[in-house]
């Protein structure tokens, strides 16, 4: 049996696989609170097309808390998603149910 270190592959380290490509200056960081969400106008968007596509596929519908409900907070989550070369493909923003 021949082990990867007799054939000299070495596999590389995933943590250090792509540090070179995504330090592009042109990637916006992913957001902390919404006051700073709000600032920028391509996390804006990101949010509102969220919100269409739960209000589209029928999936979230706000309605008046009554004393019987047990009512769960949501979270906004932000990620710049990425193409194989590393630039910037698109922003993702979805909303997640805490508890």
């Amino acid at each position: 049996m021949i082990t990867r270190s007799q054939k000299g592959i070495i596999k590389p380290n995933p943590k250090y696989v792509l540090t070179s490509t995504t330090n592009s200056t042109n990637i916006p960081r992913e957001p902390h609170n919404i006051r700073a969400t709000l600032a920028h106008p391509r996390w804006k968007v990101a949010m509102d097309e969220e919100l269409e596509a739960l209000h589209k596929n029928k999936t979230w519908v706000l309605v008046p808390c009554t004393s019987d409900m047990h009512v769960i907070g949501s979270k906004w989550v932000f990620k710049p998603k990425l193409k194989l070369d590393g630039s910037l493909d698109h922003l993702k923003a979805r909303v997640m149910a805490k508890g």
